[in-house]
């Protein structure tokens, strides 16, 4: 249990529309800071339909952000608040669009944070922040508040750099020095090494992946996954299992999709984001098979592997079930053909890595 609400205005069940409290979630809060009754709700992108596992969510819909705050905010205003601020996941486009639909609200603050932006100015009624990313920048208002007319008479922002010489707190010290250890002893396996490293969704990456599921699965034809799953570079020097966890950190497994090339070459160019591809190549204009040569005829059978996360519908791959209803649970994680494949090359400083990966494009 947390020691704080989760705290999110436009989540909602998609059976009647309440705000799903019974799995911890709270429409907004109420907090006192220096005698001045705050007002809190919260915003979940509306994007989450797509950026996380649908299957994950089918109970719950999203409403937009407009509705949302409209719809709450009597609440806030009838549980005392004075000052009312809304923090959400959102990016400064959304912020900005919600600033301008609700100026005849008393909102005074939009906080954002899922395009990772650093942003700190004025729009229309409200402050707008937004942090940065990493912990290296942040973004801050203060704002003078007028108890006897519960107005705000002045604010204050800007952003800054965190410091990097403060003394860390001893009890969260403490308490990453425990996880620290015990995620060590699991993450620095070392499984490989690489002279120069591979750059995030760069073409070594991509094939890295896609031609790992290949190799361990061999009777598939074409492998397929969202590059959006590809979060950091692979580091020069020793590999560890911790680094391919950071490069792919999600929980997903590999699905095979039995689906006619006409199906294929559809999903591919009607991904809403860049994929990465494996089994085959597109030369002239014409995709081809790289194991036969052959050309994909739209009307023959494919073995296609993809990931769970596309399969259920994630980043708008919604056509993947409707092409295939039955499609098949392998239960591989997606990280593990990779660090099997890099740990059968017993690559060394001696005998980089580097080579086996180039000629996986070949």
């Amino acid at each position: 249990d947390s020691a704080f609400p989760f705290v999110s205005s436009n989540v909602r069940w998609a059976e009647n529309g309440e705000t799903p409290t019974e799995i911890g979630i709270e429409p907004f809060t109420v907090v006192e800071v220096n005698g001045v009754q705050v007002g809190i709700l919260g915003l979940t992108t509306t994007r989450t339909r797509t950026t996380t596992n649908p299957a994950n969510i089918t109970e719950l819909e999203f409403l937009g952000y407009e509705a949302a705050v409209r719809d709450v905010l009597p609440q806030v205003q009838a549980a005392g608040a004075e000052l009312i601020v809304v923090i959400g996941h959102i990016c400064e486009f959304e912020m900005r669009d919600l600033a301008a639909r609700i100026p005849d609200l008393p909102v005074k603050l939009i906080g954002g944070g899922h395009c990772n932006e650093l942003i700190a100015t004025d729009f229309e009624e409200a402050v707008l922040l937004v942090g940065g990313s990493h912990l290296a920048t942040y973004a801050y208002a203060e704002f003078l508040f007028d108890t006897a007319s519960d107005t705000v008479v002045d604010v204050d922002f800007g952003t800054g750099f965190t410091q990097s010489g403060s003394e860390p707190d001893g009890a969260v010290a403490a308490v990453v020095e425990k996880w620290q250890a015990e995620t060590d002893r699991e993450l620095n396996v070392i499984i490989g090494y690489s002279d120069s490293g591979f750059r995030q969704r760069g073409q070594a990456q991509q094939d890295l992946i896609t031609e790992s599921w290949l190799w361990a699965y061999p009777t598939a034809d074409v492998a397929i996954t969202n590059m959006g799953g590809f979060r950091a570079d692979i580091p020069a020097g020793e590999l560890t299992f911790g680094d391919i966890v950071g490069v792919f950190p999600f929980n997903n497994v590999i699905i095979e999709v039995q689906i006619t090339g006409g199906q294929l070459l559809d999903i591919i160019r009607r991904s809403q984001e860049q994929v990465a591809i494996g089994g085959m190549t597109e030369i002239n204009g014409r995709w081809q098979l790289d194991e036969t040569g052959k050309e994909i005829d739209i009307n023959d059978s494919y073995s296609v592997l993809v990931n769970d996360f596309m399969y259920a519908g994630g980043s708008g791959f919604g056509r993947l079930a409707e092409y295939d209803t039955a499609g098949y649970n392998t239960a591989i994680d997606w990280r593990q053909p990779v660090i099997d494949w890099i740990q059968a090359q017993e690559s060394s400083e001696e005998d980089p890595l580097d080579a086996a990966v180039r000629e996986l494009d070949e």
